[in-house]
C-alpha cells in the first residue's frame, strides 16, 4: 500500500477488538466478532499499535478485510466488498460513461436505474461507510487525552497521535460525504456516543452537512501542510479540496448557494504547491506514485500488488475493462475479465466540435479560406475564419487533399498565397497545398504575414480500444458490444508490470482528489456566480487541454464557456474516476433529464424518476431501526 512504511501488513486483533459501535441495525450484515481477547489497554501497549490503527483506518478503502477471502462486512462477496470498487460502481455504472456485461445479482440495476432497497451492491456501498466511520469512531475513543494519560503516552508519540487523530477525523468526513451524496438523510454516529446496542438517529443531510465541514475546518489547522504528509494520508490540501466538494454541491445537499464558499477552498488548492501531470495516461500507469503524477495528487487511495491482495480497486477496474482482442500483456495484467466498457453517449463527447471551437476563437470576419479542399472548392463561398486578435485570424477547418488559398471578402481582388512555402504570405501568390484529409488549425498574421497549417492533433484523453468492438450496445452482457476504456494500464512508463509479476493485482493508485479537478470546478464555480475571473477560468481549462492534446489546438477562450461545456470537458477528463453520478445530478443530467444507451431499462434509453438521485438506504437496516425513514419512492 505504499503508506505508513508499509503497515497495512499487519496483526488486524487491535482493529475489531472494540468496533461495537458502528450501527445496531447493521448486526446481519457486519461482522463485529472481535479477532482478540485483549483489552484496549493491552491493545495499545506501544508505539506501534496506533500506526497499525490508522493503516486500517487508510486501508479501509483499499482492502477487503483480513485477508484476500475475508471481508470486513458481509451480505455479499467479499471480493465485490472493496470500499473503491463499490464507489466506482455507484458513481459510474448508474451513468453513461460504464456498463458491465456482467450477471452478478442486481449490478445491472445500477445502470439501468431500475433499483430497489434490496439491491447488494447499494447496501454493500452503505455498510462500507460506516464500517469507516466506525473504526474511526473507536480510534478517537481509544486516543483522548484521558485515555492516553492512563496509558502514560507523552511527548513524540502524543504529538504523532494527535495527528492521527486529525487524519482519522479527515477520513471519517470522507465517508460520511460519500454517505449523505448517495444516500441524502442517514444515520449518524460518533465517537461520542455511548458503546452497545441502540437505534442511531438518522440525521437531516443539512446536519450531516454542517458536521462534515465544521469537522474541516477544525482539522484544517491541525494537518500538516499540502503536500507535506505521505502520499496517500490526508493533508491540508485535501481537507480543503473536500470542504470544495461539499459546497459545490451544498445547493444538491442542502438548497443553499455556497459557491463563494467554494470558490475560497478551490483557490486555496491551486495555491497549494500542485502541478499537473507531464502526460494524461501517466495519472493511470503503476508507478504514478513517482512518474510525476503525485504532483497532480491531493489524496488517493494506494494500492499495491503484494500488500494488497483484493478483486476491488483498481485491480477490478483494470482487469474488468480488457476482454475481445485486448491483449492482457498491454494493460500488465494476467488476464481481462471482460466486463466494463463504455456507451455510445460517452464516446460522442470527443467528436470534435469545431463548431463549438470556432465560436470560442472571436468574431467572424470577412477573411475566409478558399480552394480545392475547402467545402466549396475554388468558387466558393469561403470558409470564413475568426479574427483573434488585431490582424490575427484562425480557423479549425475540415479540409481534404487539395489546395488553399488566403482571401478576403470572397473577392479576388484581395488574396494571399505563399510562393516558396516558407510559412510566409505573398499577395496572389502560390496555391498552399493540403496533405490529406483531416481537421486543420489555420492561423493567419497580417501583422507580419505569417501563417501557420496544423494537423488538429485528437484529444489524448480519447482511449478507447474499438477492434471488435461495437459502438452501439444491443445486447448489454455481451463484452463485444460497446467501446473498451483503455485508460487504466498496470504498467510503468517504460512498460514494466507492477511489482506482482504475475500480474494479478495492480499497483496503480486510485487518484480521489487531483488538481485538474480543482480547475474544473474553478471554471464552473466562476460560471454558477461564485466570484473568479473568465480569463483565470479559461487559462486553467487550457492548461488541462493543453496536456490533452499535446499543443494548443484544443484551446478555448472565455467565450467558449458555458456550464455545457464544464459538464462535457469534466467527462473528458475524469471518466471513470467515480466523479460522473455526482456530477450529472448537480447539472440535472442524472435522472429526468439525461438520456443514455439502457438508462430506464431500454435499449434507447430513457429518463427516469427524481426519486434516483439518491440510493435507497438498504432494507434490511430500515426494518431493524425504527428510527429510520426510508428515501422517498422506495
Amino acid at each position: 500500500m505504499k503508506m505508513l512504511n508499509n503497515k497495512i501488513k499487519f496483526s488486524l486483533g487491535i482493529i475489531t477488538l472494540m468496533l461495537t459501535l458502528l450501527v445496531s441495525s447493521c448486526e446481519d450484515v457486519l461482522d463485529k466478532e472481535p479477532i482478540t481477547e485483549l483489552t484496549s489497554e493491552q491493545a495499545f501497549e506501544n508505539e506501534e499499535s496506533y500506526e497499525q490503527f490508522m493503516a486500517k483506518i487508510y486501508g479501509g478503502l483499499a482492502i477487503n478485510g483480513q485477508d484476500l477471502d475475508d471481508a470486513d462486512i458481509q451480505g455479499i462477496d467479499g471480493h465485490f466488498s472493496n470500499y473503491v470498487r463499490l464507489y466506482y460502481n455507484l458513481q459510474e455504472l448508474s451513468t453513461e460513461e460504464a456498463i458491465i456485461a456482467w450477471n452478478d445479482g442486481t449490478i445491472h440495476d445500477l445502470h439501468n436505474q431500475v433499483w430497489t432497497p434490496a439491491n447488494e451492491f447499494i447496501a454493500a456501498m452503505y455498510y462500507r461507510i460506516y464500517f469507516q466511520i466506525g473504526l474511526v469512531n473507536q480510534f478517537l475513543r481509544e486516543t483522548t487525552e484521558e485515555k492516553l494519560s492512563g496509558r502514560g503516552v507523552d511527548g513524540e508519540l502524543k504529538a504523532k497521535i494527535a495527528e492521527f487523530r486529525a487524519e482519522a477525523r479527515f477520513m471519517r468526513a470522507l465517508s460520511y460525504w460519500h454517505g449523505i451524496d448517495f444516500f441524502g438523510a442517514i444515520p449518524f454516529v460518533t465517537e461520542d456516543d455511548v458503546v452497545g446496542n441502540f437505534f442511531p438517529e438518522q440525521k437531516s443531510r443539512t446536519e450531516v452537512f454542517s458536521f462534515i465541514e465544521s469537522e474541516l475546518l477544525a482539522i484544517e489547522p491541525q494537518l500538516k501542510a499540502p503536500r507535506g504528509n505521505e502520499l496517500g494520508r490526508a493533508d491540508k490540501g485535501a481537507a480543503w479540496m473536500l470542504l470544495a466538494k461539499l459546497y459545490l454541491n451544498a445547493e444538491v445537499y442542502t438548497n443553499t448557494d455556497r459557491y463563494a464558499d467554494a470558490m475560497t477552498y478551490i483557490n486555496n488548492v491551486i495555491g497549494g504547491g500542485y502541478s499537473l501531470g507531464p502526460e494524461y495516461n501517466y495519472l493511470f500507469l503503476a508507478d504514478n506514485e513517482s512518474n510525476g503524477s503525485q504532483n497532480e495528487t491531493i489524496f488517493s487511495v494506494r494500492f499495491d500488488g503484494i500488500n494488497i491482495t483484493g478483486w476491488g480497486g483498481t485491480t477490478y477496474i483494470t482487469h474488468a475493462a480488457v476482454g475481445g482482442t485486448m491483449d492482457p500483456n498491454i494493460f500488465g495484467i494476467d488476464g481481462g475479465w471482460g466486463g466494463l466498457r463504455t456507451t455510445s453517449t460517452f464516446v460522442e463527447k470527443f467528436a470534435a466540435d469545431l463548431s463549438g471551437l470556432n465560436d470560442g476563437l472571436g468574431t467572424l470576419s470577412d477573411w475566409g479560406l478558399v480552394g480545392s479542399a475547402t467545402t466549396n472548392g475554388w468558387d466558393g463561398p469561403d470558409m470564413e475564419m475568426y479574427e483573434t486578435s488585431t490582424d490575427n485570424y484562425a480557423l479549425y477547418a475540415n479540409l481534404v487533399a487539395g489546395e488553399i488559398k488566403f482571401r478576403f471578402d470572397e473577392d479576388w481582388g484581395v488574396n494571399y498565397g505563399d510562393n516558396g512555402l516558407d510559412g510566409t504570405l505573398d499577395p496572389g501568390g502560390d496555391n498552399i497545398p493540403i496533405p490529406a484529409d483531416g481537421v486543420y488549425f489555420i492561423t493567419m498574421n497580417l501583422g507580419n504575414l505569417t501563417y501557420t497549417l496544423s494537423p488538429f492533433s485528437g484529444d489524448k484523453r480519447e482511449m478507447f480500444h474499438i477492434d471488435g468492438q461495437s459502438l452501439e450496445i444491443e445486447n448489454p452482457f455481451d463484452f463485444s458490444q460497446g467501446y473498451a476504456i483503455t485508460k487504466w494500464r498496470n504498467v510503468t512508463v517504460n512498460g514494466d508490470r507492477g511489482v506482482d509479476g504475475s500480474g494479478t493485482f495492480c499497483d496503480i493508485d486510485f487518484p480521489v482528489f487531483r488538481l485538474a479537478d480543482a480547475y474544473l470546478m474553478y471554471a464552473e464555480v466562476f460560471l454558477r456566480g461564485g466570484g473568479g475571473d473568465a480569463g483565470t477560468a479559461a487559462g486553467y481549462i487550457n492548461m488541462i487541454r493543453e496536456r490533452a492534446y499535446g499543443n494548443a489546438g484544443g484551446n478555448i477562450n472565455a467565450g467558449a464557456l458555458t456550464l455545457e461545456f464544464i459538464m462535457a470537458e469534466r467527462s473528458r477528463e475524469l471518466y471513470w474516476e467515480s466523479h460522473r453520478r455526482t456530477d450529472l445530478i448537480r447539472f440535472n443530467q442524472f435522472s429526468e433529464n439525461g438520456v443514455w444507451p439502457w438508462k430506464g431499462g431500454i435499449i434507447q434509453g430513457q429518463t427516469t424518476s427524481s426519486i434516483r438521485d439518491l440510493y435507497p438506504i438498504p432494507a434490511a437496516d430500515i426494518i431493524a431501526n425504527p428510527e429510520l425513514t426510508q428515501n422517498p419512492g422506495y
